[in-house]
Formats: structure tokens, C-alpha cells, sequence
């Protein structure tokens, strides 16, 4: 069952796929449960200049030992594992974050580890704790966006002069 395309999220999107042994030796096949069952995945939170930076950092960590300390603890063994039989890095399976700054605001980067089979359900509840942490925290980190919204505009009052009224008259209404 084919995952991604149209749809987002590394949800099926109702295609059955085939690949025919001439093709395992052409192209990279990608087998999300075989000897690690687990992903690293990541969300980016726009953090606003001004904020508190380390108490936006510490909520974001809070967040992500509660939702995927689990899979991080489960996990360690089978990477583990997975160092020894394909003699690679031994990369850290705890949830950390990260900051950058740029033109706008203050990035941070969620990392953390997942089982495959839950990276979508994983994300939405680690974004909505973050988010009802931020909005209960005063004002005190606010997040970055590149939106913006007119709510109103000013009431204009617009008053011609009698150079004005000839200006209408050689060039016409505008």
C-alpha cells in the first residue's frame, strides 16, 4: 500500500504497489519496519524575538519526554542492535531540541523518535501540547508568523481644495 503522494501526513493513499525483482536491483527500496522499527521525525516551532527563549525551550522538551519518551526508551535497545549489525553511528535516540535564528524569528527543531505506525497521531499531539503550554504561559513566548490580518482601517476624510476640484476637472474622476 502506497503511502505519501497526494496525501500528507505518510498516510495510504489507496494504491497497491508492485515491485518486480528487476527493480530491487535498480533503485533503493525503503522498508520502514524491518530491523528499526522506529523514524526520527521533526516539527519546527517559529519562536517571535522577544520571547523567553529558555522557557520555550524547556516547554518544548517537557512536551516531547511525555509524548515519545516511551519510544525513545524502547527504542535504545534496538539501535543498539542496529549499530552493531550495519557498523554505523551511534546516534542519539532522546528527544532534543534545537535552536537557529534567522530574518524572522527564532527556530527551533522538535527531534524525537516514533514508531513508524504512529508518526502522524505522534505529531498532532505533541503540537496541540506545545500549543495549549504556550497560550497558558502569559504572553511569555509567543510564536513566529509570516501572516498578516487588517482588521480595520481608519475612517479617511477626504477634503478637496479648489486646486484639488481642478485637478478632477482637467483629468476626470479617478
Amino acid at each position: 500500500m502506497e503511502c505519501g503522494g497526494w496525501i500528507s501526513g505518510d498516510l495510504y493513499n489507496g494504491r497497491i504497489v508492485r515491485v518486480s525483482n528487476s527493480f530491487i536491483f535498480k533503485e533503493p527500496v525503503f522498508n520502514y519496519s524491518a530491523d528499526f522499527p522506529f523514524l526520527w521525525d521533526e516539527i519546527i516551532m517559529p519562536v517571535r524575538y522577544g520571547s523567553d527563549y529558555t522557557l520555550a525551550r524547556g516547554i518544548f522538551q517537557e512536551v516531547l519526554e511525555e509524548v515519545t519518551g516511551d519510544y525513545a526508551s524502547r527504542s535504545k535497545a534496538i539501535w543498539s542492535q542496529m549499530t552493531e549489525k550495519y557498523r554505523i553511528e551511534d546516534l542519539k535516540v532522546d528527544p532534543v531540541v534545537t535552536l537557529i535564528t534567522n530574518d524572522n524569528w527564532v527556530e527551533y527543531t522538535l527531534r524525537y523518535v516514533v514508531d513508524y505506525k504512529n508518526r502522524r497521531t505522534t505529531k498532532d499531539m505533541i503540537c496541540e501540547r506545545v500549543l495549549n503550554r504556550i497560550e497558558g504561559n502569559e504572553g511569555r513566548v509567543k510564536l513566529g508568523s509570516a501572516t498578516f490580518e487588517l482588521t480595520s482601517l481608519p475612517k479617511l476624510d477626504v477634503k478637496l481644495s479648489a486646486s484639488g476640484d481642478n485637478f478632477f476637472k482637467e483629468h476626470g474622476n479617478i
